[in-house]
């Protein structure tokens, strides 16, 4: 039993690949990389619609000097991905209806479309408010922008390979709704919860720790000490562990709903490796460490002292299983599981 992606519906195979067959499914040795599933499916366009929306913010943020235009394309692209995929190429390319587009989409695929919307569309209002909030550029592109001639080579050396990175981590978000070659089979339920379970426990863990660490700097208190309660008790960087449980979540709900593409996979692991040792938590303390160093000796002996409490990423879970924050997360993610069961049962 699969309850994988929806096939006909109103006499429509909603699943046939939306390109003609050329003499190359004939002749394999006339074949490039193009014709290869994934890549004429999904990941070529994938590439012009990031890349597309990267320049476009590329040439508002040279208008405006704000290099923060680029974290708004991270948090709306695969948003836009999923819907286009999922719905918007159903209705442009062969006239029909939305809400027979929507229709057809089974329940795993309404749980991705769903998620990446609810990822991308919290993430997008925290970079948007907080940007009006602060009412200029992040420190850390202001650094970046005292490079000579930043603006003349960002679009290439910043923009477009961000947005290449992306077209990678969010594959499981947006290549469901486009890869039509073979996955790996097997239908669990049971899974399918615990993925749902996960990515609400991110969505929580994430929400918290920006909200939290919002509230500590509007107190003032951010000037002379760092975040360390609530949720930022339980590792330094929940916020970066939250988006990598969400990122996990996916594949887990395509594989439990025989959905999933090995290259599929790459996607999560990617992403955590970018928050464990390219961004994320590595870059964040470089910038903390040099930055703390010269303003506030009091945050930067504080910072210290937090690096030998908790751990980066990971919590303890043998020093934090009493701490009330932990189960506050896990028990959002249950909840949040059950909810979608109830919903489910009844649409």
């Amino acid at each position: 039993m699969s309850t994988g992606r929806s096939t006909y519906a109103g006499g429509i195979n909603f699943n046939a690949p939306d390109r003609p067959s050329t003499v190359t499914e004939h002749y394999p040795w006339q074949r490039t990389l193009y014709d290869v599933g994934i890549f004429s499916d999904c990941i070529y366009p994938s590439i012009a619609l990031h890349g597309g929306l990267s320049a476009i913010a590329y040439g508002v943020g040279r208008m405006n000097n704000r290099v923060q235009t680029k974290d708004y394309v991270w948090a709306a692209a695969p948003v836009i991905n999923a819907w286009w995929g999922a719905v918007g190429r159903r209705v442009v390319q062969r006239g029909i209806p939305i809400s027979q587009a929507l229709g057809v989409l089974s329940r795993p695929e309404r749980l991705i479309l769903a998620g990446a919307t609810l990822w991308g569309g919290r993430l997008l209002y925290r970079l948007v408010t907080r940007a009006q909030k602060r009412g200029r550029d992040d420190a850390r592109y202001d650094e970046m922008k005292k490079e000579p001639g930043f603006w003349n080579k960002a679009l290439f050396t910043t923009y477009l390979p961000e947005s290449l990175f992306q077209v990678l981590i969010t594959l499981p978000m947006t290549a469901p709704f486009y890869h039509q070659g073979a996955v790996l089979s097997g239908y669990h339920p049971f899974l399918q919860s615990v993925a749902v379970g996960l990515f609400f426990t991110g969505f929580a863990l994430e929400t918290l720790a920006d909200k939290q660490l919002e509230e500590h700097k509007d107190s003032g208190a951010d000037q002379h000490s760092l975040m360390k309660e609530g949720v930022w008790s339980l590792s330094r960087h929940p916020n970066y562990l939250g988006d990598a449980l969400i990122h996990f979540s996916f594949p887990i709900l395509l594989y439990a709903s025989d959905m999933l593409a090995p290259i599929e996979l790459l996607g999560s692991i990617a992403n955590y490796g970018f928050l464990r040792y390219l961004g994320g938590d590595k870059a964040t303390e470089f910038s903390q460490e040099r930055r703390y160093s010269v303003s506030s000796q009091q945050k930067h002996s504080d910072l210290q002292k937090y690096r030998q409490e908790k751990n980066s990423f990971w919590p303890n879970l043998a020093q934090e299983i009493n701490n009330s924050w932990l189960w506050t997360v896990l028990g959002a993610g249950a909840a949040g599981a059950l909810l979608e069961q109830a919903m489910s049962s009844f649409l």
